[in-house]
């Protein structure tokens, strides 16, 4: 039997160089992903339907986003971690101060602990109301930042994965676009 001492000797700082960036290659693309991949979503997909998250205040009280019922629902997936949704966090301020007279209500949702997201909103860099999210696995939230945005019927009309800059004009328009259908 081979000991680990013996396994440990015949490494060479290049084999462990090689073995690091081999792991983060494989592991590498499913972390954060910094380059938005855009997508209309259909409203027949299962992660459609907004009475399927579940989400919670930060004192743990059940969030019904029935009680925004005709309003446009922004919700925005990241993690205190996450570098590139920290820094499309400027942006989405930007977009929520640019349409505070629209019917749009932004959440900003993490599965990390209340103490987590409490701790990063209370450094006061940004105004949002901050939730949890109980079930991203089932939502198919695969990869940070991740934004949907429900029409006033609830329904997803659009889903992305990876950062974007929300208060540049396009984007705006089309938060308004989906904001004004049916009015």
């Amino acid at each position: 039997m081979i000991g680990r001492a013996s396994i440990c000797n015949k490494l060479n700082p290049s084999m462990i160089k090689n073995s690091i960036i081999i792991i983060l290659l494989l592991i590498g693309p499913t972390g954060c992903n910094n380059s938005p991949v855009e997508k209309p979503a259909s409203t027949t997909q299962v992660m459609g339907e907004i009475d399927k998250i579940r989400l919670t205040d930060l004192k743990g009280q059940s969030i019904d986003l029935k009680t925004y019922q005709g309003k446009t629902i922004f919700i925005n997936f990241w993690a205190t971690w996450c570098k590139p949704c920290v820094q499309e966090m400027p942006s989405i301020v930007g977009a929520q101060n640019i349409l505070q007279k629209e019917n749009i209500i932004f959440l900003l949702a993490s599965d990390e602990s209340a103490q987590q997201i409490e701790e990063f909103s209370s450094t006061g860099k940004f105004k949002f109301k901050y939730v949890k999210i109980e079930n991203s696995e089932e939502m198919k939230v695969q990869a940070l930042p991740t934004t949907f945005i429900y029409n006033k019927k609830g329904n997803l009309v659009f889903s992305e994965t990876g950062a974007r800059k929300w208060d540049e004009k396009k984007n705006i328009d089309m938060i308004i676009k989906i904001s004004q259908e049916n009015d």
